[in-house]
C-alpha cells in the first residue's frame, strides 16, 4: 500500500445504478492482506522490523533478495484459514465485501497460477487455493468479492519494477517481459477462474507505461463487465477513486471515492502490532468517511496460520453489532450537509431524516446543531427500532435539542431529525459550542501572506499521517475563520502546532479581545495552552491567528482549539 489520490473515468448515476451499486449503496467492504509476508511476520534473520509487514522484502527495509524471499515459501503452511469463517466475520461486522490480495509487490500468487510457479498451491506445503473458497464463502452468504493485483511493482519477477534485472539464465528482462511473461496472464486468471467478481483493485502504478494500463483495463472490462477499478490502475482508468492510505478528508468529497484503513498499524499481519482500533473508533472512521460522501475499506491481516487476531474479530463483532442496530446510518446514506464532522460526532442522511452519530455524548443534557433552516418535524433518540421523543428550540440560530444526562449507548447514540423536506438546508460558519471543545482546522480558514498546504510524513514505515496546516510565514501573515459563537462567555484557547525551540502565537477577534503567548515547540504537532479568550456576543464573530516570533518556515499551524470554561 502506497498513499494515492487518482481521477476517476466515470462518476455519473448511470455507473451508481448499475455496477457501482454495491459499492455506491454499501459504503463498507472487507480489505485483506495476507500472503508469503504474513508467514514472517514482520521478522527477518531475527531481528523485527517495525512498520507495514507486507513491505519487509523492501531494499527499504529488510533488503531480502529474491532467491532467500522464495525459499521461505517452503514453511508457508496456513492451515487454520478458514475461508467461511472470515467471509461470515465480514457479514457479522455489517461489511458489504471483500476484497483480497491475490499478488502483493513481493510477487506471490495467493492462487493456483500457472503463469508462475511462485504461488501458494505449486510452492508451498498448503497446497490448496484458498482465493477459490474465500470466494465461494461470499456468493455463498450474499456478499461482493474482489482481488487486490500489484500489477506494477513484482519484487522476484524477472522486469518487474523494482524487481531483477535479468532471469535465472542471466538473460536482460524488461517490464514487457514481466507484463507478458507475468502480469497480464495473471490478471487473466483472476478474472475467468473465479466467476463473476466485483472489484479488480490494481496498486501504485506509479510509472507504468500507459499502453500497459490500458490493455489491462480493457482485458478486466472484456472479462468481468460488472467489477469495478479504483483509481490506482493508473492514467484515469478506474471507476472511482481511492484516496491516501488511512486517510478520512476533513470536507464532503463528490463522486464515488473510497479510503483504505487498516484494523491496527500495519496492512499485513506483524507478530508485535496489537495496537488494534476499539469497536467505536471502527464505527467513528465508517461514519465519518460516509458522512463525507464516501465507502470506507478496512483491513485486516490474517497471520502465518490463515488466522485473523483474536482482537481484531472481537472489536469488530462489537461494532458490526451496532451497525445492525443502526443500518440507516451506513447502507445507501448521503453525506453531512454541513460537510464537516462537528464536535460531538457526525451526520449522515437517509430520506427526509438526519442521523445524528454522537461520540461524544454532553454532560448538560443539551446537543446543539448550528444553523438548520430546515423546518424539523420531529426529533428522536433511537435505540435500534424504539424511539423516543425529544424536546427541542431554537436559540440564537441553534438548534438544541434536551437530551437525557447519561449516555444511550456506551458505543455511538444515535438521535434521528427528521425535517418537514427531503434536502436539509444548512446556513451556518464554524460553529463554536457552549458545552464541548470546538477545534478549528487550519484548512477551515483563509490563509493570508502564509501558505496553506496538506502536508504528509510517516511515523513507523508506512504508517502514512497527514496534516492541511499554514506555515512559511511573512511577516504579519495570518488565518482568518469565520466562526458563530452559540454562547458568549469565557473560552480557553489552545493551539496545535509543531516547530522549533520557542514560539510567540498571536490570536484576536473581532471584538477586540487579544491572547498572545509564547510556548514551546517540537517536530511533533500538540496542543499548547494560550490563555482565555472571550466573546462578549453570541452571532458570527472573526478569529485570527499570526506567528509573531519563531522560524517561519519550519512554524507549522495545524488547528486551534475553543473550550468553554465551566
Amino acid at each position: 500500500m502506497e498513499e494515492m489520490w487518482g481521477e476517476t473515468s466515470v462518476t455519473g448515476d448511470a455507473l451508481k445504478s448499475g455496477k457501482a451499486k454495491l459499492f455506491d449503496e454499501g459504503n463498507y467492504g472487507m480489505f485483506i492482506h495476507w500472503g508469503l509476508f504474513s508467514n514472517l511476520g514482520g521478522v527477518w534473520e531475527d531481528k523485527t522490523y517495525y512498520g507495514i509487514g507486507e513491505w519487509l522484502m523492501s531494499k527499504r527495509v529488510a533488503n531480502i533478495s529474491p532467491k532467500e524471499y522464495m525459499e521461505t515459501a517452503k514453511t508457508f503452511n496456513p492451515t487454520e484459514f478458514d475461508a467461511k469463517q472470515i467471509a461470515q466475520l465480514a457479514k457479522d461486522a455489517g461489511m458489504k465485501y471483500i476484497i483480497i490480495t491475490s499478488k502483493h509487490h513481493e510477487g506471490f500468487a495467493m492462487f493456483d497460477s500457472e503463469a508462475s510457479d511462485f504461488n501458494i498451491v505449486d510452492a508451498t506445503p498448503f497446497g490448496r487455493d484458498p482465493m477459490h473458497e474465500l470466494s465461494a464463502a461470499c456468493k455463498e452468504l450474499g456478499l461482493g468479492f474482489g482481488f487486490y493485483y500489484s500489477h506494477n511493482q513484482d519484487w522476484t519477477a524477472p522486469g518487474g519494477t523494482r524487481g531483477p534485472e535479468v532471469d535465472e539464465h542471466g538473460n536482460k528482462m524488461d517490464f514487457k517481459d514481466y507484463f507478458y511473461n507475468k502480469c497480464k496472464p495473471q490478471v487473466r486468471e483472476i478474472c475467468t477462474n473465479y466467476g463473476d467478481i466485483d472489484f479488480v483493485w490494481f496498486d501504485t502504478p506509479g510509472d507504468m507505461p500507459k499502453e500497459y494500463v490500458v490493455e489491462l483495463a480493457d482485458m478486466v472490462r472484456e472479462l468481468q463487465p460488472k467489477a469495478m477499478m479504483c483509481s490506482r490502475v493508473g492514467y484515469g482508468m478506474g471507476d472511482y477513486a481511492s484516496i491516501g492510505d488511512m486517510e478520512v478528508p476533513t470536507r464532503n468529497v463528490e463522486g464515488l471515492w473510497e479510503t483504505a484503513d487498516t484494523n491496527n498499524d500495519s496492512w499485513s499481519y506483524a507478530w508485535y502490532d496489537n495496537n488494534f482500533k476499539s469497536p467505536k473508533k471502527i464505527l467513528g472512521r465508517v461514519i465519518e468517511t460516509v458522512a463525507r460522501g464516501g465507502t470506507y475499506l478496512f483491513n485486516v491481516g490474517p497471520d502465518s496460520n490463515g488466522a485473523i487476531p483474536s482482537i481484531g474479530i472481537e472489536f469488530l463483532q462489537e461494532s458490526g453489532r451496532w451497525i445492525q442496530k443502526y443500518p440507516q446510518i451506513i447502507y445507501d446514506a448521503g453525506s453531512s450537509p454541513w460537510g464537516y464532522a462537528l464536535p460531538w460526532g457526525d451526520v449522515t442522511t437517509n430520506d427526509e431524516s438526519l442521523y445524528l452519530s454522537v461520540s461524544e455524548w454532553p454532560t448538560d443534557g443539551k446537543l446543539y446543531l448550528p444553523g438548520l433552516k430546515s423546518k424539523v418535524k420531529t426529533i428522536a433518540l433511537l435505540d435500534g427500532k424504539e424511539s423516543s421523543a425529544l424536546n427541542y428550540k431554537m436559540v440564537n440560530d441553534w438548534l438544541v435539542i434536551d437530551v437525557p444526562y447519561k449516555t444511550p449507548d456506551e458505543l455511538i447514540s444515535v438521535i434521528q431529525v427528521k425535517l418537514e423536506d427531503e434536502e436539509a438546508i444548512v446556513e451556518t460558519n464554524l460553529g463554536i459550542y457552549p458545552n464541548i471543545p470546538t477545534r478549528l482546522l487550519t484548512e477551515f480558514g483563509v490563509a493570508k501572506g502564509a501558505e496553506q498546504k496538506n502536508v504528509r510524513w510517516m511515523e513507523k514505515f508506512g504508517e502514512w499521517k497527514h496534516a492541511n496546516q499554514v506555515s512559511d510565514w511573512e511577516e504579519n501573515g495570518t488565518v482568518t475563520w469565520e466562526v458563530n459563537v452559540q454562547k458568549p462567555g469565557y473560552y480557553y484557547l489552545d493551539l496545535e502546532y509543531a516547530g522549533e525551540e520557542r514560539l510567540v502565537w498571536k490570536t484576536t477577534t473581532d471584538e477586540g479581545i487579544k491572547v498572545q503567548n509564547q510556548q514551546a515547540a517540537t517536530d511533533k504537532y500538540a496542543f499548547r495552552n494560550m490563555g482565555i479568550i472571550e466573546f462578549k456576543t453570541a452571532g458570527n464573530h472573526i478569529i485570527k491567528t499570526s506567528l509573531v516570533e519563531g522560524d517561519p518556515t519550519t512554524s507549522s499551524l495545524k488547528s486551534i482549539k475553543l473550550s468553554p470554561i465551566k
